[in-house]
């Protein structure tokens, strides 16, 4: 008798294999194959509800490389939805010629007949390709970003955008879940798909909102009910950013309210009065960086007012005594910042001695010590692209301090909820999955935490939200007060990394100060 699965949406049978998993109506989960077979889902990313698509990460099972899938959702039946869908493939199509590192490309567009199968339950699919990063959603889920930062991230997309206007074409980023941020910080559409009846005033209202977004923390829109909602005035009017945030220039802040509104007489109706407006903030930010500081320390006794003079210098021995001393004491100063900071790097990355914040351990996942009979060798530390709370049961513990575990400041740190039962009571474990710019094999990973008694897993994972089952354990081991190391015995190549909390420590909560990842020689 096949096992009964709940999820939010439906339930659904398991027991067939990935590959012969068809999807239908409500049967969208990871493992199951769409188009015909042809694509694997891996992870949700995101729904955007106006026309039920649904927002993927999957595996071509032909040409073996992840894509991101836009998944129409509907019954074929249905004409109205039928012929909607087909209207958002068809412009989708054309907005396919446009090639720019703010959008990704369209590699393929399917509809029923053509690549979906009638069995599926989907409208149409729309085949991209991959954008590695993070969720501009978890970008802001901290705190708002700097305006220089905003106006930088949001100037690629800005320009994709005029291109595609140029070409009279609607790009369609009025949708936050639909944007990513890649590891070299530019805001890309990573789920292309103009809505059938959005017009290029919809893109430019979305590009105001997204700056609104990274402003402050809130959505201005009423398209994604998940996100914070900016306040209104009393009038219906959007609270400018500047009111919220008085340190934001008024130029940004008055560009993200006049994008949201359809004004002709102040409002910005163009991508390229925007793109405009954020050129110049980043302009400013780059002039004010590259102003030299100016010098206070004249002598006295030799300003005689001129700003330029022909006399020759003075010899003076004591000025050079002076001179010399002050050179010598700074260099002295200097060796002693750089040993300082190599020996706070020794510390947390070298071998353990006297004052290294806590015990060497040795994880051995069972299983892999015959493959691997000697771990592999420690090298260089690498930053994680992003920290984000793994749950499959119950509530995300603190999900918006998952980055602290990683940030490098050892005053932050993430911690789970206070239990009032041990795991496996209400949840069989808590963890944070680490995603990383390309596929690394790990040698070491290095935990800072004061939770004694607390037991972790590392484990190698396909996706950013696998299913446990998919992860692999590499390492395991009892968390000592201060750091330990955990010596993993796998060095295949991963791009996440989950560190699974199987145990809390004492009083059923445990907290993570800080993670370090070195790679493998």
């Amino acid at each position: 008798m096949e096992r009964v699965v709940t999820t939010r949406r439906t339930e659904y049978p398991v027991g067939e294999g990935a590959a012969g998993n068809q999807a239908r109506p409500g049967f969208l989960v990871p493992g199951s194959a769409v188009g015909d077979g042809r694509y694997r889902l891996l992870a949700e990313f995101g729904l955007d509800e106006r026309v039920d698509a649904h927002l993927w990460r999957a595996q071509d099972n032909q040409l073996r490389r992840d894509v991101g899938l836009t998944l129409l959702v509907g019954d074929p039946a249905n004409a109205t939805a039928a012929g909607a869908a087909r209207k958002m493939l068809e412009r989708t199509m054309h907005a396919a010629r446009i090639t720019h590192p703010g959008t990704s490309r369209v590699l393929d567009v399917l509809g029923p007949g053509n690549g979906i199968a009638p069995t599926e339950g989907l409208l149409g699919i729309v085949v991209a390709d991959w954008s590695q990063g993070t969720d501009l959603v978890d970008v802001i889920a901290e705190h708002p970003l700097p305006p220089s930062t905003a106006a930088r991230l949001l100037e690629p997309l800005a320009a994709a955008v005029e291109l595609a206007h140029h070409s009279g074409m609607v790009l369609g980023v009025d949708h936050p879940q639909r944007v990513r941020v890649t590891p070299d910080g530019v805001l890309r559409l990573s789920f292309p798909g103009p809505l059938p009846e959005a017009t290029l005033q919809d893109d430019v209202r979305g590009l105001g909102a997204i700056l609104y977004l990274l402003l402050t923390g809130r959505w201005p829109l009423r398209n994604a009910p998940g996100l914070p909602h900016a306040p209104l005035t009393p009038d219906g009017q959007v609270v400018p950013p500047r009111a919220l945030f008085p340190y934001i220039p008024y130029e940004l802040s008055s560009a993200a309210v006049r994008s949201l509104t359809d004004d002709a007489t102040g409002g910005i109706r163009t991508s390229s009065g925007l793109l405009r407006v954020l050129e110049r903030a980043r302009l400013n930010e780059d002039a004010t960086q590259s102003i030299s500081a100016i010098p206070d320390d004249t002598d006295a006794e030799d300003d005689d007012g001129a700003l330029w003079t022909t006399k020759r210098p003075h010899n003076d021995r004591a000025k050079r005594r002076k001179l010399a001393i002050g050179v010598t004491a700074l260099a002295v100063a200097t060796v002693g910042v750089l040993a300082w900071l190599g020996m706070q790097l020794i510390s947390f990355f070298g071998d353990d001695s006297a004052g290294a914040g806590g015990p060497t351990v040795v994880a051995s996942a069972p299983g892999n010590a015959e493959n691997n009979p000697k771990p592999p060798n420690p090298g260089a530390p690498i930053q994680a692209a992003g920290v984000q709370v793994y749950n499959i049961k119950g509530t995300p513990d603190s999900p918006r301090r998952a980055n602290r575990a990683a940030d490098g400041d050892p005053k932050t740190s993430w911690k789970t909820d206070k239990y009032q039962q041990p795991f496996p009571a209400l949840k069989p474990g808590v963890g944070l999955m680490a995603a990383f710019a390309e596929p690394v094999p790990f040698a070491e990973v290095v935990i800072d935490s004061p939770s004694s008694g607390t037991v972790v897993e590392i484990r190698t994972a396909p996706s950013e939200k696998p299913g446990l089952d998919e992860t692999k354990v590499i390492g395991r081991a009892t968390l000592q007060p201060g750091q330990t190391r955990l010596q993993l015995d796998s060095a295949e190549p991963t791009q996440h990394l989950l560190i699974w909390i199987t145990t809390l420590g004492e009083g059923n909560v445990s907290e993570i100060t800080e993670i370090g990842f070195l790679r493998a020689q």
